[in-house]
């Protein structure tokens, strides 16, 4: 028996700097990483400086000739655009290098469309495959689906272009009906843990920062975290105590990156939203990332969009068991920062207290002696509040915690 083996996809990637201060050839490395994720091998990159990108071909002429020598060279099967591009530089690629034309926005939804595993993930990507499609489809011309004479081939007839935005439209009306149902049972859960009164901690961060191996190891979630981009895309919720006793629930979230299509923000929505209806955000941050400052900017940007900025942040710089520091990173944004390892476990102890702390000032402290024939309320302390001192006295039972506004009357 013979294996064969399949076969990668061979690419060539392109960029186009417009500014001194345009990192391109780092926005080409996470393109390759990209690449590499969706299971294609880069076999060059080409950038450009130009004034601004060509609206028409995204790369000027003479470049467009030595892309064409490159592909020979290299016998690449396809480039890949590090912008989104627009139908016309699509279709005028495609003219002048008779290969297969690609941009990250494509490569994104590629790569969101196999990670998937749930229905609201699988609506959610498939309806931001369609909105990208439905302004890049090219039909032809025209020519009609329904010619010639007969009966049944009479009328008006159809252009195959309209067929395919008319289909496209109705699924995408479907779709969004669907999400719309997904969204409502969201907000149902939301409104369920509302009623609980657990505070809600949301991991957020750049793709592949740790945010799953950070949940893993403090829930046992057995979430995949793999060392590629975007490896989880559905939300996970678990339920974590904390060293004072009280329970809050930890969301890992779909990781952030530059450049990151509208059309994913979008139909992601409701998934986002997580972070902007939790209590606390827990920011990791790749610090063995020589772009972890403007990664980290990318988190703030994109949170500020879904208007999840309201709330205390803590950042957790991960990673230190695989790049020590030689300086204390910082975040003069976040309340709270501390150094950790998702994978060691270094640091969480006290990411855990630093979580504690700011639950603590958002609750009234409470000292007070309560007789044997109440302790039903010193329950309702443990269920909802931190008890940091508790003492069996012949008068009763000496208290001193930590409790959130809404039991303050039942307990008092």
């Amino acid at each position: 028996m013979f294996e064969t083996k399949e076969r990668k996809e061979r690419v060539i990637l392109l960029g186009v700097s417009v500014s001194d201060y345009d990192d391109v050839s780092s926005s080409l490395d996470e393109l390759e990483d990209l690449a590499k994720t969706a299971g294609a091998v880069c076999v060059g990159r080409l950038i450009q400086k130009r004034e601004q990108i060509h609206p028409t071909s995204y790369l000027g002429k003479g470049k467009i000739m030595e892309l064409k020598d490159l592909l020979w060279e290299t016998e690449a099967d396809g480039i890949i655009c590090d912008d989104e591009l627009s139908p016309a530089q699509i279709s005028n690629l495609k003219a002048e290098l008779e290969t297969k034309i690609m941009d990250r926005t494509l490569l994104i939804l590629d790569i969101f469309a196999a990670r998937a595993s749930t229905s609201e993930g699988k609506i959610q990507v498939e309806l931001a495959q369609l909105k990208y499609r439905q302004s890049r489809l090219t039909g032809l011309g025209t020519s009609l689906s329904r010619l010639g004479g007969g009966i049944g081939t009479r009328g008006p007839g159809e252009k195959k272009l309209e067929m395919d935005r008319r289909l496209i439209k109705s699924r995408i009306s479907r779709l969004n009906q669907e999400l719309k149902e997904v969204k409502r049972h969201r907000e149902v859960t939301r409104e369920h843990r509302n009623r609980e009164n657990i505070p809600v901690a949301a991991i957020v961060g750049y793709t592949n920062a740790g945010k799953s191996t950070l949940l893993n190891y403090l829930t046992d979630a057995g979430i995949l975290a793999e060392d590629k981009l975007f490896a989880t895309l559905d939300p996970t919720t678990r339920v974590k105590k904390l060293p004072g006793g009280q329970k809050i629930l930890l969301t890992d979230t779909v990781g952030f990156i530059r450049k990151l299509p509208h059309h994913l923000v979008e139909a992601f929505k409701s998934t986002l939203e997580e972070a902007r209806y939790a209590d606390i955000l827990i920011h990791v941050a790749d610090v063995s990332s020589p772009q972890m400052d403007e990664q980290m900017h990318i988190v703030y940007e994109t949170l500020r969009e879904l208007q999840a900025l309201d709330k205390p942040v803590i950042t957790a710089f991960n990673k230190i068991d695989t790049a020590r520091c030689e300086y204390v990173p910082r975040d003069f944004r976040a309340d709270r920062t501390v150094c950790i390892s998702a994978k060691t476990g270094e640091g969480t102890e006290e990411l855990l207290s630093a979580v504690e702390d700011i639950l603590r000032e958002q609750k009234i402290e409470v000292e007070k002696l309560y007789l044997y024939n109440e302790a039903g309320k010193i329950q309702i302390i443990r269920q909802y509040g931190e008890l940091s001192k508790e003492e069996y006295r012949e008068e009763g039972i000496y208290v001193k915690a930590y409790v959130p506004a809404f039991i303050y009357g039942r307990i008092c």
